[in-house]
């Protein structure tokens, strides 16, 4: 089975705000699926959290060195891609498209060999996974509001990030947390996401470490981003000192970037994005030099409904990956499916056990936010 095309589309209208410096509109295209077809009519489907442009871009150097390629060798063909691409933007928007392109091959060979991805991963360790709310941080009254709602509708697990943590005050970012804390119970698990990559981030060590302290008399589970994603001996130190994990590398790309911040012990759990890193090729790797340095891989995942599922299929294959991030109120995540994603009666969400990722794009509510036909059209 051959590689016939690719086509990639963005998608635009309910992009959701990202907490960063530089803010995101509704129109922005930060998120861009990808189809591979192939000769047989099979087609597998990946996503990418860069713009269209950039990755169409990218397509002019990569579809050549697809055309043609054996569809059922996800690994093998986006090594290729790697390799072939070492001075054209290694790390780059040619990286973050092979991600897509390396999902929609994971897809594809599940769809030929009537296996979930996971199962196509190395096996499957879990059926169900723990999916945690991801929601941006406000002021405490809201925020908390916020979260009640969240509680009540199922969720067990919370991450709030980004708005106004450590750019205020230190008093303000305690209030937000022990409200935080208050909203979802002493039970459920509550994790803080500094977003230190925004490009005005202007804290460092110090601050991070006295953060951390104050995050653990809030049980905070780890806390993510709280240095810029470069300053690699401050992670290291920090997270000898501070009395909470510390979480982080979803800007890093290809498992060779990550090598040196798990040798070097800068964090508890690593947070490679799918969408990013090379795809789920890259990402399983990532996820066994974790386990092999005592580390967990939690994925990141502020991406789309084709992100979550490769992320359950990671989940299932690997044996301390027992969490995923749900950016909740997406429509990108909520609407373009044909089968919604649920929560059953112990929040919990179950990994697509169908051939390939398991899910299917709706034309019509894909067709709001995209060009579905010029995506999935024969």
């Amino acid at each position: 089975m051959k590689i016939r095309d690719i086509r990639a589309v963005g998608l635009r209208g309910a992009t959701p705000a990202g907490g960063w410096e530089e803010e995101l509109t509704q129109e922005d295209v930060v998120h861009t699926l990808v189809a591979v077809h192939t000769d047989e009519g099979v087609v597998g489907v990946g996503s990418v959290f860069t713009s269209e442009a950039l990755v169409q871009a990218a397509l002019e150097v990569l579809s050549p060195l697809l055309a043609g390629e054996e569809a059922t060798e996800p690994e093998r063909v986006s090594e290729r891609l790697h390799r072939s691409t070492f001075w054209l933007g290694r790390g780059g928007a040619i990286t973050h498209t092979i991600s897509g392109v390396d999902t929609a091959l994971w897809d594809i060979l599940g769809k030929v060999t009537g296996q979930p991805v996971g199962r196509l991963l190395g096996g499957r360790y879990r059926q169900r996974v723990r999916p945690y709310a991801s929601l941006l941080m406000e002021e405490p009254e809201a925020l908390a509001e916020h979260l009640r709602r969240l509680a009540d509708g199922g969720w067990t697990a919370f991450k709030i990030g980004w708005g106004p943590f450590g750019r205020v005050s230190s008093a303000l970012d305690e209030r937000i947390v022990a409200a935080a804390r208050d909203a979802v119970g002493p039970d459920a698990l509550l994790m803080v996401d500094a977003g230190g990559s925004d490009s005005g981030w202007t804290n460092g060590y110090k601050w991070a470490l006295r953060t951390a302290r104050m995050l653990d008399d809030h049980d905070v589970a780890w806390f993510e981003e709280p240095l810029s994603p470069d300053a690699l001996a401050d992670y290291a130190a920090l997270r000898r000192a501070a009395p909470v994990p510390i979480a982080g590398g979803e800007v890093l790309t290809r498992r060779q970037s990550f090598h040196p911040w798990i040798e070097a012990g800068c964090f508890d759990i690593v947070q490679p994005d799918v969408t990013k890193v090379g795809g789920l090729s890259e990402q399983r790797r990532i996820g066994w030099a974790a386990h092999d340095h005592g580390l967990r891989l939690i994925p990141h995942g502020w991406n789309t409904a084709i992100g979550l599922a490769a992320d359950l299929h990671l989940a299932s294959a690997l044996p301390e990956t027992d969490l995923v991030e749900y950016v909740t109120g997406s429509p990108y995540v909520d609407d373009i499916t044909t089968t919604p994603w649920r929560l059953d009666a112990d929040g919990m969400l179950a990994v697509p056990d169908r051939p390939g990722l398991g899910v299917d794009l709706d034309p019509e509510s894909l067709g709001r936010y995209a060009d579905a036909s010029a995506l999935l059209r024969p």
